[in-house]
């Protein structure tokens, strides 16, 4: 699909939106570009010479459909300039920390005063309370000192962290972000007033982990109930999760990496059977298979599972998958070889745009699809600069609004809406989670034996506590007659329908959209399947690591590991790096997609308030991580190179990496120009860095980079990562300790806790715990944060709301068409 300059304006269920866009780094850029996508008129406002987001390779993608003025807002008239454009506008994106906001007028109290229906998204590091809130808000920081680079530790061979390369914070803020906007604008519409609204990256990657958060809480209180496994590989490179034969990573004899999935059983057994190994687990040195008890045993079958598939060419692999339906994997893809898929390809998932200046420039689609096509037709990135005139003059029509004193009332901003979940696991039901923080009743409709997610875990209900978090549980038969009967009775009270089917599974259960928008054509309907509705992927079951591998998120983090393995060394090697790359729970493929989910939901909710009618809403796992590549997957010629890690993965070069302190490590972020003069500053005790002629211009700092990280380790080598995160922070220097604990255990701690990165909620199953804080903080609405549920929990009450009796619900529970937990 190929679009040109001539769409310069855009229709779609944002049309009526002026968004001012001030941000200078990633996740205000892909903010913005999610609301530019949907129709909105996005204003992005650069400095003299052109914003820094145009040094990443791909800032086509990212400026897409926006217009550009250029406003240096250190100067009075400039600044004057954006205040007048900020009366013009319904939504403002800043990037900045607080105290830079705060230099330029830009409060809480001066916004609600001066621009009384403005929604203010505020995208931050750190968030704007707590002990970080001034810390530089580099996403290698976040990662470091929450306990990912830790946790992703297995992406390299030697000892201590690794570098995460994916910008998994960033999207999630980015998300995060558009989820208070849209929330916001919802709420503008009954109490006519704009409000600030907040996000920030370490909520923003909390927001990723499916399950590991309560896993982590289990092993806490009850330390000698289980034996954790706190890596997929040993230290000497065998497989100890038994998980590694389902998810198996291979290599074919032409040497292209595959990753498989086959996690049922009726799969894995078709798996084994294709592998000539059935006849192996006979003998009985396998009993317990895939549960091995020895380490041996466990790399045994392993490296014969290895073996098998690399006897034959990637070829001959792909017409097993093309006869065999039960068999099936991903090739590892680039990200620029992921907008090649066979799934991409039949859904419009690539664009290209001509784009004046660079020429034709290859690019993922909109998030949402509607009716089969992208939401919008796309349009190319502006030049610096290129709107001044139409936007000047419409700053020189502004009028001054102000409010002094307006007050509004302090409500959920999704108080009155209903969503109505039907999906299993994690991918696309946390997308209703995070609207029920909001505010939204959200009532899942789940079989009477439950989501498979709560047996996810050793411990019974763990694995689905995070995903169930502020839901009612209905459990209901929906193969029966009656069971769809009592659901759609439901339809007729609910403003969102969510279904998470893959393929046309909806239709054979009569919960499609043509059928339940019979029955309410007020619905809000959001398809969101692994793959897509239709097309050749659609029928399978989409797994986290099987996208990572799709969409090219396990290459960008497992940097050349996807290259053809040269030995058996390098075979394993390979496999435990492009396992961490994409199967580790912190920050994978499935948060990334519910996180567009929540977005679609919230569009869709808009633009029905609005009048606008959207029809066959789509949102695909695969489709959603190809948005969080959007800087690595836009491609054009000329593109410059994109920086990966090191072959190590200590990080992007010497002044953003991790160097190994006195006791542990820390990770420097300084890596603009800018921030050079202050690390030489800080760094003058221990080094004479201002003297080195190597290093004194930008250039020679990349030519000489080996030799400067030389130099850093010398220094960082001689003191505690704590001292020197504390003393290079107090002078405005990117450096945190980096955390050795698994992320999702951190957040829960006193530190993260009392910083208000999690909060406490109350469960029928764990009692008083932890859970992740509401993504999304504002400054007059209220958010949420409930607990999980059982099985069924409010099956017999939901039931009462739509007039059904005691008697009945009793019988029907006898009948096995409900289940309920009371």
């Amino acid at each position: 699909m190929t679009t040109g300059p001539d769409h310069v304006t855009s229709s779609g269920p944002l049309a009526d939106l002026v968004v001012v866009d001030l941000s200078t780094t990633l996740p205000g850029a892909q903010a913005s570009q999610f609301l530019a996508d949907c129709g909105a008129d996005v204003i992005m406002v650069e400095p003299p010479g052109g914003s820094d987001l145009r040094n990443l390779a791909g800032w086509p993608g990212l400026l897409r459909g926006k217009r550009s003025v250029t406003l240096d807002v250190r100067a009075d008239g400039d600044l004057a300039s954006l205040r007048a454009l900020l009366s013009t506008a319904d939504v403002l994106i800043t990037t900045m920390r607080p105290t830079s906001a705060a230099r330029i007028g830009l409060t809480a109290q001066t916004v609600a005063q001066k621009y009384p229906r403005l929604v203010w998204a505020s995208i931050t590091g750190w968030g704007s309370t707590g002990p970080w809130k001034d810390y530089k808000g580099w996403e290698g920081l976040v990662m470091a000192k929450t306990g990912v680079m830790f946790e992703k530790r297995q992406l390299t061979t030697r000892p201590g962290p690794a570098f995460v390369t994916a910008p998994y914070a960033c999207f999630g803020a980015s998300q995060a972000a558009v989820h208070g906007v849209l929330a916001a604008l919802i709420e503008r519409m009954s109490s006519g007033y704009g409000q600030v609204v907040e996000s920030n990256l370490v909520t923003g990657m909390g927001a990723m982990d499916p399950y590991n958060w309560f896993y982590e809480m289990v092993l806490e209180r009850y330390p000698d109930a289980f034996s954790p496994m706190d890596v997929a590989y040993d230290d000497d490179g065998r497989p100890q999760a038994y998980l590694i034969y389902a998810l198996l990573i291979a290599a074919t004899k032409d040497g292209r990496w595959l990753q498989f999935a086959q996690t049922a059983p009726r799969l894995m057994q078709a798996w084994l059977t294709e592998l000539d190994l059935v006849k192996e687990l006979a003998d009985s040195k396998w009993t317990g298979f895939p549960m091995l008890p020895t380490a041996e045993l466990r790399a045994e079958f392993w490296e014969m599972m290895l073996d098998r598939v690399g006897a034959r060419s990637f070829e001959e692999w792909q017409q097993v998958f093309e006869t065999n339906h039960d068999i099936s994997a991903e090739a590892f893809r680039t990200p620029d070889e992921a907008l090649d898929h066979p799934q991409v390809v039949a859904d419009g998932r690539a664009v290209t745009v001509d784009n004046p200046g660079i020429g034709p420039v290859r690019q993922p689609s909109t998030l949402i699809h509607t009716d089969g096509r992208p939401l919008t037709a796309l349009r190319p990135a502006p030049l610096p600069g290129q709107h001044d005139d139409e936007v000047r003059a419409t700053i020189a029509a502004a009028v001054s609004t102000s409010a002094a004193g307006a007050t509004a009332p302090a409500e959920l901003p999704l108080n009155g809406v209903t969503v109505l979940e039907f999906g299993t696991m994690f991918a696309g039901p946390y997308g209703a989670t995070i609207l029920g923080d909001l505010g939204a009743r959200v009532i899942k409709i789940e079989p009477v034996a439950g989501d498979n997610i709560r047996n996810l875990v050793a411990f019974h209900e763990a694995g689905g506590a995070k995903v169930l978090q502020g839901k009612e549980s209905v459990a209901v038969d929906l193969t029966t007659p009656t069971g769809l009967e009592l659901v759609y009775e439901l339809v007729k009270r609910s403003n969102i329908v969510l279904q998470c089917f893959r393929g046309a599974a909806a239709e054979r259960t009569q919960i499609d959209e043509t059928t339940l928008k019979a029955i309410n054509p007020d619905l809000v309907y959001l398809s969101t399947p692994g793959y897509g509705v239709e097309g050749p992927y659609a029928a399978r079951p989409a797994y986290a690591p099987s996208i990572g591998a799709a969409t090219g998120l396990s290459a960008v983090d497992g940097r050349d590991a996807a290259n053809a393995p040269g030995d058996r060394a390098a075979l394993r090697a390979g496999a435990r790096t492009l396992h961490a790359a994409g199967a580790v729970p912190a920050v994978q493929s499935d948060g990334i997609a519910a996180l567009g989910v929540a977005s679609a939901m919230l569009v869709g909710l808009y633009a029905k308030r609005n009048g606008v009618e959207l029809s066959n809403m789509v949102t695909t796992m695969l489709g959603t991580v190809h948005q969080a590549l959007i800087s690595y997957n836009t491609s054009y010629e000329g593109r410059p190179e994109i920086a990966s890690a090191d072959a190590q993965f200590y990080g992007l070069g010497a002044l953003y990496r991790m160097y190994q302190a006195a006791d542990g490590w820390v990770f420097l972020a300084a890596p603009l120009p800018g921030e050079w003069k202050a690390v030489v500053k800080a760094l003058s005790p221990y080094a004479d860095l201002a003297s080195d002629a190597r290093f004194s211009t930008p250039q020679g700092r990349r030519d000489d980079d080996a030799a400067l990280a030389d130099v850093l380790e010398g220094v960082f080598a001689g003191k505690g990562k704590q001292q020197w995160e504390d003393e290079l922070a107090s002078l405005d220097v990117g450096c945190v300790a980096i955390l050795e604990r698994n992320s999702e255990s951190a957040l829960q701690s006193d530190p993260f806790f009392e910083a208000g990165y999690s909060v406490e909620a109350v469960s029928p199953i764990f009692d008083e715990h932890r859970r992740l804080a509401p993504l999304t903080r504002f400054s007059r609405s209220r958010t949420k944060a409930d607990a999980g549920c059982t099985i069924g929990q409010h099956t017999r009450a939901v039931l009462r709301e739509i007039g059904v009796g005691e008697e009945r619900i009793d019988e029907l529970v006898e009948l096995g068409v409900i289940a309920c937990d009371n």
